[in-house]
């Protein structure tokens, strides 16, 4: 009687354990400590400035975010599939002043957000024929679509903003709506993580892209069509790309060429790995890479806040991307350069 007592006591524990270990991996060892150094952080900065916690301050971080957190869902998509884009930014200023250009050409929010998004497609589609029919890295080739792309949205603009788009009640609805209290511009950062989380955890595709990652001989060997998959998620980013550049446009109130776009692709490739992403490819969640674009944004809050030089923000991002590639190497075993 007294052990069928004290076998239940003793399992306890073990029960505890294994329940901590299931929500450990279901959460992610990296997503734990990334929400473990979003409490450090937003602890430290509202000790400094209570002002912090304030609900519009709180609303202004999430509107902040949500373009290069879009651009670094797309990013992490890309970097999942082995790849990279680092003209994201570049594509995000193209678009939107083309956005703008059609729409005060013919008067119509629609026409201007839908040729955009056409365009950011074409151009995403750019990028994958050149990676994968020209045998070009994805470094370089994006490298130079990037500078290509920029110098065309300067060339199209003449350098400057172009239109305005502060009067028309799509845009204005776009960069300062909101759906039950909560910003539009949030809504559709959470709209699109959502719908890549459920393509990459809940579909063949997304299963597939794990997979070409992990190993693209293997995956093409187990018949995967790796130029599709390259192609396709290259003008997904392109597509997003292209929203970002609307977004933009809607609260600019104009097509922006380069202000507003430049340092998109540092910061949303720096999301992407903090939150986990293998530069390597085949590793990496949605949730991990939004995680760190909060973080991002609630660092570069606190330190506007703080009075804090602004150039210190580069360096702190900098440093973070630094951070987050010595991790990902001494996770993968990965010896550094001109070590044995």
């Amino acid at each position: 009687m007294t052990s069928s007592v004290q076998e239940p006591a003793k399992m306890a524990p073990a029960t505890h354990m294994a329940l901590q270990r299931r929500v450990l991996a279901a959460v992610g060892v990296q997503n734990v400590s990334l929400l473990l150094a979003l409490v450090v952080l937003v602890a430290f900065i509202g000790a400094q400035n209570s002002n912090f916690f304030y609900a519009s301050n709180i609303a202004t971080i999430g509107t902040t975010i949500a373009i290069v957190g879009v651009l670094a869902v797309v990013q992490t998509v890309v970097m999942l599939l082995g790849g990279l884009d680092i003209s994201v930014g570049s594509q995000a200023g193209l678009t939107s002043v083309v956005s703008a250009m059609v729409f005060m050409a013919t008067g119509s929010a629609l026409a201007g957000i839908a040729a955009a998004l056409a365009l950011g497609l074409c151009l995403g589609l750019l990028n994958g024929v050149v990676i994968i029919y020209g045998r070009v890295n994805a470094v370089i080739a994006t490298l130079a679509t990037f500078a290509a792309f920029r110098g065309l949205a300067n060339l199209v603009s003449d350098g400057r903003a172009q239109g305005y788009t502060g009067v028309n009640h799509l845009f204005v609805f776009l960069a300062r709506g909101d759906l039950l209290g909560i910003p539009v511009l949030i809504w559709i950062l959470l709209l699109i993580a959502a719908l890549v989380q459920v393509m990459l955890h809940y579909t063949d595709i997304g299963r597939n892209i794990y997979a070409v990652g992990g190993n693209a001989t293997a995956a093409r060997l187990a018949g995967i069509p790796l130029n599709r998959y390259i192609i396709g998620c290259y003008m997904l980013v392109g597509f997003v790309a292209a929203l970002a550049g609307i977004l933009l446009t809607a609260r600019t109130g104009s097509g922006q060429p380069t202000s507003g776009s430049q340092g998109l692709e540092l910061q949303s490739i720096t999301a992407a790995a903090l939150g986990g992403v293998a530069l390597q490819g085949g590793r990496g969640t949605i949730v991990g890479t939004i995680l760190a674009v909060i973080l991002l944004g609630v660092l570069e809050n606190g330190l506007i806040i703080l009075n804090v030089n602004s150039f210190w923000q580069d360096i702190a991002q900098g440093a973070l991307l630094v951070i987050a590639v010595v991790i990902q190497q001494r996770r993968a075993g990965g010896n550094g350069v001109g070590l044995p």
